[in-house]
């Protein structure tokens, strides 16, 4: 049977403007600011960005068309999100970034008409952003979903939730927040959790400090967030109770893709800083490119940036055949974000003392790429879950044999 990996034309046209903008109109603004999105002018920059990027005709790729977006299915998404993520500002200026695409996708999978006009159209559009309101503190719910302990409780009217969430990306400057909390069973128990949709303005949900992290690019950054007898209406619940670590997958799987495809465009700029350095920069007699350590480097970038996307394209496709994805989506995560980080070491190492200078963006990317080895499931915890997969075959393939 015929294999066909090309993207149909109108996803090629719109990954060919997408590098357009990104290098006219985000680049410079991202090199001015060194990647700090803050510096940039946060809230405001994001607005001036995504109305430059409507103009473009690149607006919210992923979003459903009859929200302003260009409905683009998983495998359609990675050229043009790789695109974006050349720039570290620019998942913001196509309203990509985490963890507002993420939200968008699985809202638009699980979300009843009503919260998806009131919830989902507005991200979708631009008009908000969200949040989304998972990891907890020691003891509670981190790389171990099921040991979640913000408990909601039925009350007259709907539901009370408390508890308390920390390293919620995006949570400053939100316009609502998807909660799981715990609505059964007791921490460390498989099962019993559910979605909640509550508006930020919402009294008993209060936002705390910033968590100070490596990464700069990320607007609303990563923030505690205290759920203080939080009352949502029943209408707030989203999908069904006591099946919110069910729908989490809908999200998690394809949103470690789209990381991968963003992060993937930033490590390949670096890498392109760095050949196009060595390819001009003389030392011990002829050019740094032609020395055969500086090439074996370029080379295994080269290696890393295709096997990232081989990973990725056999992920995707199988999200796009609605399957669960869960082995192929844990595969290259894991490849990519260590993929990833080494790309962009080499290069910094090809490019001597200017690789750690603000003259390059290469420290900068170095910062900001680095936390995806735990950002969306740390290596380990992906690695054991590989494996516990692969045992568990054998095993079935050991039973049918007998």
């Amino acid at each position: 049977m015929a294999i066909d990996l090309s993207h149909p034309a109108e996803v090629r046209e719109l990954a060919g403007r997408t590098r357009a903008f990104i290098r006219e109109q985000v680049l410079p603004v991202e090199d001015e600011h060194d990647g700090n999105i803050t510096a940039a002018g946060g809230e405001k920059l994001r607005v001036e960005l995504q109305s430059a990027a409507r103009d473009a005709g690149v607006f919210a790729p992923h979003a459903p068309i009859e929200y302003g977006g260009h409905g683009l299915g998983m495998s359609d998404r990675a050229p043009v999100f790789e695109e974006a993520g050349y720039s570290l500002f620019g998942p913001t200026a196509l309203n990509i970034a985490a963890p507002d695409e993420g939200n968008v996708h699985m809202l638009a999978h699980i979300a009843d008409p009503e919260q998806k006009q009131q919830f989902l159209e507005p991200l979708a559009r631009g008009q908000v952003r969200s949040a989304f309101a998972m990891t907890e503190p020691a003891p509670g719910a981190g790389s171990d979903p099921s040991a979640l302990t913000t408990r909601a409780t039925r009350a007259e009217g709907g539901w009370r939730i408390s508890g308390h969430k920390w390293f919620i990306t995006g949570a400053d400057g939100a316009g609502f927040f998807i909660i799981m909390a715990r609505t059964s069973g007791e921490p460390g128990e498989r099962g019993g959790a559910t979605m909640f949709l509550a508006p930020a303005d919402s009294p008993g949900l209060r936002v705390g400090r910033h968590i100070d992290t490596v990464d700069k690019s990320m607007i609303g950054g990563h923030c505690e967030v205290f759920f203080e007898d939080l009352l949502v209406p029943e209408s707030a619940v989203l999908g069904e109770v006591d099946r919110g670590f069910d729908y989490a997958q809908v999200r998690l799987g394809p949103a470690r893709m789209t990381h991968v495809m963003r992060w993937l465009g930033a490590a390949r700029r670096g890498h392109d800083v760095a050949v196009t350095h060595v390819a001009q920069r003389r030392g011990f007699g002829s050019r740094l490119g032609d020395l055969g350590m500086v090439q074996q480097m370029i080379a295994d970038n080269e290696i890393d940036i295709a096997a990232t996307r081989a990973l990725l394209t056999r992920a995707c496709w199988e999200l796009d055949r609605g399957e669960p994805a869960a082995n192929a989506t844990s595969i290259a995560k894991t490849y990519a974000a260590e993929a990833i980080f080494r790309i962009v070491d080499r290069s910094t190492q090809m490019c001597g003392g200017l690789g750690v200078a603000a003259d390059l963006p290469l420290a900068r990317l170095a910062r900001e790429v680095r936390p995806f080895r735990i950002y969306d499931g740390p290596s380990e915890v992906h690695r054991w879950a590989i494996a516990k997969r692969a045992v568990s075959a054998a095993k079935r393939a050991q039973r049918d044999a007998e």
